[in-house]
């Protein structure tokens, strides 16, 4: 039985397009894309715009790949870039605001129950105002601590965690709806 080494196949790749290896570079694409794309769609609610923005970040990724240093994963490193260039297009375009509120409330939130599809869920954290979105995506599902999110997005720690505690307010409340609706209660939808 002969064990192939994927981690010396993923470097040996890396090595081929960094030195404009096309194939290469393809395989990397072929590889990563749908996981990135669902990265950028969640910061980014229109899909064409999510897809623009994952090319250009693969753009980036080529062009900075000298310098991966293969310490931690490199799936990782690559999404890093995307988070970063998504962060990028939605300053730019909508020029997000981030309420200076520092009153914030640690508190339980259980995962949103299996009962939801995907797409129910996608549709509950993009009904957030941008500055909730970027900071719940970050810290809930990118794992980034509220100093590396008020330091990437120029904000204090007390506003990282007021935003979060907003949205994770307003994702209680969209989910309660979701319940009573489902349940067969008529609510008034704001």
């Amino acid at each position: 039985m002969k064990v192939i080494n994927l981690h010396q196949e993923e470097n040996e790749t890396i090595q081929l397009a960094i030195e404009n290896n096309r194939f290469a570079q393809q395989q990397i694409y072929t590889q990563f894309s749908p996981k990135m794309l669902s990265v950028c769609r969640r910061y980014i609610n229109d899909i064409h715009q999510a897809e623009d923005v994952m090319i250009t970040s693969f753009m980036k990724v080529f062009t900075n790949l000298k310098n991966f240093q293969h310490k931690g994963s490199f799936e990782g490193w690559i999404r890093r870039i995307m988070v970063n260039e998504c962060i990028s297009y939605i300053r730019v375009q909508k020029k997000v605001k981030f309420i200076d509120d520092e009153i914030y409330f640690e508190e339980s939130f259980n995962s949103i129950e299996s009962q939801f599809s995907v797409e129910d869920i996608q549709f509950l954290i993009d009904s957030l105002p941008d500055g909730y979105k970027m900071v719940f995506n970050l810290y809930a599902i990118e794992g980034y601590k509220h100093h590396e999110i008020a330091s990437q997005l120029g904000i204090t720690e007390g506003t990282s965690k007021s935003q979060l505690s907003h949205a994770r307010k307003m994702l209680q409340q969209q989910i309660h709806k979701l319940k009573r609706n489902e349940m067969g209660y008529k609510t008034n939808v704001d």
